[in-house]
């Protein structure tokens, strides 16, 4: 190991010092570190598992409202605001919310996307996400979905 001086020793302590105060501002503002929210871009959901989509529905039935939401909260990391919104569309059989400009293609046009690049499995892994279909009606409507409309697919 090589020689450390005092004055390496002292930058490396202001160094840890100032990652720590980093770490601290962010907790006390409410980020969870490696969180769902850490790499997410802004306008878009974190992933929404089909279980967590019919556990809320489940709760939005059951009158059990703010529940939902503090699920949503603590499986995704969103905010308030963005929680609720998820909450009431998904009880709602609405569209999952995006935010305005960041509009993605339907589902369709994603699976043809997957499809005509040879990834099928992960096709059905977005349909069985996105709508909560179990594992044999995802296959299908992703059999369904014809590539060629696909714009330079091939069937």
């Amino acid at each position: 190991m090589p020689n450390i001086g005092p004055f390496e020793w002292m930058i490396l302590v202001v160094i840890v010092i100032a990652l720590l105060g980093v770490a601290l501002a962010a907790m006390r503002a409410g980020a969870r570190p490696g969180g769902p929210l850490a790499w997410r871009s802004p306008g878009l959901l974190p992933p929404v598992s089909a279980d967590l989509q019919h556990r809320v529905r489940e709760l939005y039935a059951e009158g059990k409202k703010i529940e939902a939401i503090k699920l949503i909260r603590e499986q995704t990391g969103l905010g308030l605001k963005e929680a609720k919104d998820l909450a009431e569309a998904l009880a709602s059989g609405r569209p999952l919310p995006v935010a305005p400009g960041h509009a993605r293609p339907d589902l369709a046009s994603r699976v043809r996307e997957l499809k005509a690049a040879g990834h099928g499995e992960q096709a059905v892994f977005l349909v069985r996400g996105e709508t909560g279909m179990g594992q044999a009606e995802a296959e299908r409507f992703v059999e369904a979905v014809d590539v060629a409309d696909a714009g330079g697919g091939g069937a």
